[in-house]
């Protein structure tokens, strides 16, 4: 979905718009999504959120951890029977793990395994060597067993770079179809990330995919550096859920790719506003107002200044390459303390008033002192000021015209 006129939006310093050709989508919310503490998708939420995601046209649903328990075996088994896209599940570098996903149906297999030192010793308890060999011989199974595989290097960004290399290698080596480099801890910065792909790209023929955390508020530039760098796709989590702060943010990385990069992921942007608000319900982590995309304020105009240009063109304070509308959300004029007497007289209007210039005022200043104590303003409260102003209804006038005129 290409704006229409995102070319002429970005005819000044940010007219580039070809960094990059494509970018595929995996969702992670059912799986790192769910790790997010005090979140526990039910199977009925677990179907639900997976079934909209592949109406949408997400490329990967990650739909859980197999080995995890019976009823995540049965949810990530009944995902992958019922949706059309390709259906993830996660497994260690473990015996059963693999069989387990394999087990459940799904097309594609990730697979990983700590690299960085200080997880491979102080979490595993392992060596190098150990790690190189479970890599090979799990990606090796699933290869054998006909689904697609995916290996991460987990803690990707802080390994040795010299041993990231030589994992990637072995793995390519033994037939992996897709490498997710992960910044597992959140410490990668855009510019580090970029490289990181780049060097990574040189030493494998996999396919490559990029899992960024947002410890440090940089999951979905870093995401988006990967994809610049020539990676292949992002795994995301919609409202950016999961460990600690989170993933890269599904609706953000979508909409950047669609209205920033103006490339089309063929995902129906129309329904991500739907998608946020069920995840937000099923997970019971509260979506922030100011949160980009889906957060109530994300299209909310309070200010004067802001709202009357809103209303007379709605590019001059809002991107203009990414609408409401495209994200299935609606824009509002919200009320308070910095509301202006373009937005009052619009709402009051909205309410079938017909207010004079200086009812307006009135009512304005009304508005300011209540936002001004930390209150909100309502509906019911602008009615309430522009009745005790005075102000007529569209009605009421009208009747009193055809009395006058009976008269």
């Amino acid at each position: 979905m290409t704006p229409v006129r995102g070319v002429e939006f970005f005819q000044g310093t940010l007219d580039s718009t070809d960094e990059i050709e494509s970018a595929r989508v995996f969702d992670t919310t059912l799986r790192d999504g769910e790790q997010s503490p005090g979140t526990s998708f039910s199977y009925d939420d677990k179907r639900q959120i997976a079934s909209i995601l592949d109406e949408m046209g997400t490329h990967v649903i990650e739909a859980g951890f197999p080995v995890n328990s019976d009823a995540e075996f049965e949810a990530v088994r009944d995902i992958a029977s019922s949706t059309s896209t390709t259906t993830c599940g996660l497994g260690r570098v473990v015996d059963k793990d693999i069989e387990a996903a394999l087990d459940s149906g799904v097309e594609m297999v990730h697979t990983f395994v700590s690299t960085s030192d200080v997880q491979i010793e102080d979490s595993m308890h392992a060596t190098r060597d150990e790690v190189v060999q479970r890599a090979v011989e799990s990606v090796e199974r699933v290869k054998e067993a006909g689904v697609t595989c995916m290996f991460s290097p987990m803690d990707a960004t802080r390994t040795d770079e010299e041993f990231l290399i030589d994992v990637i290698e072995a793995v390519t080596a033994a037939g992996t179809d897709w490498i997710n480099i992960p910044d597992t801890c959140g410490v990668a910065t855009p510019s580090r990330f970029k490289a990181m792909i780049e060097k990574v790209e040189a030493h494998t023929d996999a396919r490559i995919d990029v899992h960024t955390h947002d410890d440090f508020g940089l999951a979905t530039a870093n995401a988006l550096a990967g994809i610049e760098a020539g990676a292949d796709q992002a795994q995301v989590s919609v409202n950016s859920i999961g460990e600690r702060a989170g993933n890269a943010a599904y609706e953000e990385f979508v909409m950047a790719v669609e209205s920033l990069y103006q490339t089309d992921t063929g995902i129906d942007t129309t329904r991500i506003t739907e998608l946020s608000e069920i995840v937000e319900e099923k997970s019971t982590i509260e979506t922030p107002g100011n949160k980009p995309v889906v957060g109530d304020n994300a299209f909310s105009h309070e200010s004067g200044i802001h709202a009357a240009g809103v209303i007379e063109n709605s590019d001059t304070f809002e991107p203009g390459v990414m609408t409401p509308e495209m994200v299935g959300a609606e824009r509002r004029l919200v009320m308070g303390k910095h509301t202006g007497t373009h937005s009052v007289r619009e709402r009051l209007d909205e309410l079938g008033f017909e207010p004079t210039d200086d009812e307006v005022r009135a009512v304005t200043r009304r508005v300011k002192d209540y936002g001004a104590e930390k209150r909100r303003v309502t509906v019911s409260d602008l009615e309430r000021f522009a009745e005790e102003a005075g102000v007529d209804r569209r009605r009421e006038r009208d009747d009193q015209e055809e009395e006058e005129v009976r008269a």
